[in-house]
C-alpha cells in the first residue's frame, strides 16, 4: 500500500494490446514522471486471432486458452511501459471477449457486450473511487471502429465516471469522486494520411498495406484537443520506443516492423509515436485554438491529501 501520487491517470480498454497501440507512449511518459497510471482491461481478449503459427493451438476454436496467454502478454507490455497498476474489470475472466459485431459470441453468457452497462460499471466505479483519477481515457461512442467490446468499454467508462461522482450511488464502493477530465482516443486525418504515405514509400515486412479506414478514431484535425509526443522511434529509450516494445510484447496479436505494425490480417499500418486525444469532459488547459501537451494541464498539482491505494 502506497500514498496516491498527485497526478492519477485511468485508462479503460477492451482487450490486452489496445492500451499499447492507442496509448503506449502516453502511459510510458506519465509512469516515468511518477504519476499513478491505472489500466483497466475489460476482457482477456479470448476471441482474438493468433499470429504465430506455433501458438495457433491457443485459439478459441481449438484449445480456447488464448485469454490466459494474453494475461502474460499484457504483464510483459506493462513492464515495458513501467506501469505497475493494471487490472481486469471485475477480476481476470469476469467478462468474456464478445468477438466481432454480429457473431454468436456477442450473446454468449458472460460476454462483455451482452452485460448490462450498470452491472459492468460497478467494479469500475469502485476503482475510480479507490484511485481517484483526475484524468480518464477511453474510446469514442463507436469504440473507435465499431467493435462491440470497444463500444461497451466506452459506455462502461462513461457511466462509471457518472456514477462514481454521485455520493448517493452505492456508498459501500467508496467515497464519491468526480473525474475532472475525460478524453477519447483520436488520430488526426492528416497524420494518418502521412503515415500511410510513408508506408507506401518505404515499404514494410508485411505483404500488403491496410487502408485509412482500418485506423480507429480518425477524425478531422479540429477535433483534436491534446497531443502527447513520444519522440522518434529508435532514439534510444524514448517513450515511442517503449510503446513499440509494449506492442511487440502482445505477440499473438501484433507484429512490429520499425515504424510500422500489423495485426492478424498481416496488413501494414503506421505506428503513431505521437498520440492524440479529444477532451469531452472538463476544462481545457490550453488557450483556444491550441492543443494541450499534458493531459493534466489546467488541473491543480494535487486535488487532495494523499490516500492509500492497493494495486491488483
Amino acid at each position: 500500500m502506497t500514498d496516491l501520487p498527485a497526478r492519477r491517470l485511468l485508462l479503460v480498454h477492451a482487450h490486452p494490446d489496445d492500451e499499447s497501440i492507442n496509448n503506449g507512449a502516453t502511459m510510458a511518459r506519465y509512469a516515468a514522471e511518477g504519476a499513478l497510471v491505472t489500466l483497466v482491461t475489460c476482457t482477456l481478449g479470448e476471441e482474438g486471432e493468433v499470429i504465430p503459427p506455433g501458438l495457433a493451438h491457443l485459439a478459441p476454436d481449438r484449445e480456447d486458452r488464448l485469454g490466459p496467454h494474453r494475461v502474460g502478454e499484457l504483464a510483459a507490455a506493462m513492464a515495458e511501459l513501467g506501469v505497475t497498476d493494471h487490472r481486469f474489470l471485475g477480476g481476470a475472466g469476469r467478462f468474456r471477449d464478445s468477438g466481432m459485431m454480429g457473431v454468436a459470441q456477442n450473446e454468449r453468457p458472460g460476454a462483455f457486450w451482452s452485460t448490462p452497462v450498470d452491472e459492468a460499471a460497478a467494479p469500475l466505479v469502485e476503482i475510480v473511487r479507490e484511485v481517484r483519477p483526475q484524468v480518464l481515457v477511453t474510446y469514442d461512442p463507436d469504440g473507435g471502429y465499431g467493435h462491440p467490446d470497444h463500444i461497451q468499454a466506452h459506455r462502461v467508462a462513461m457511466r462509471a465516471a457518472e456514477l462514481a461522482a454521485d455520493p448517493a450511488h452505492r456508498p459501500e464502493l467508496g467515497p464519491a469522486h468526480a473525474v475532472a477530465k475525460i478524453y477519447w482516443n483520436r488520430v488526426p486525418r492528416p497524420v494518418a494520411e502521412a503515415g500511410f504515405a510513408r508506408l507506401a514509400a518505404e515499404g514494410s515486412a508485411f505483404p500488403a498495406d491496410a487502408a485509412l479506414g482500418d485506423v480507429p478514431g480518425v477524425v478531422d484535425e479540429d477535433r483534436i484537443t491534446a497531443e502527447i509526443d513520444g519522440g522518434p522511434l529508435g532514439s534510444g529509450g524514448s517513450y515511442a520506443d517503449r510503446k513499440s516494445a509494449a506492442m511487440a510484447a502482445h505477440a499473438t496479436q501484433v507484429a512490429v516492423d520499425g515504424p510500422f505494425f500489423a495485426l492478424s490480417n498481416d496488413l501494414g499500418q503506421p505506428l503513431f509515436t505521437t498520440e492524440y486525444y479529444e477532451l469531452v469532459h472538463g476544462t481545457p488547459g490550453a488557450p483556444a485554438g491550441t492543443r494541450e501537451t499534458d493531459l493534466f494541464a489546467g488541473l491543480p498539482a494535487a486535488e487532495e491529501a494523499p490516500r492509500e491505494v492497493t494495486g491488483r
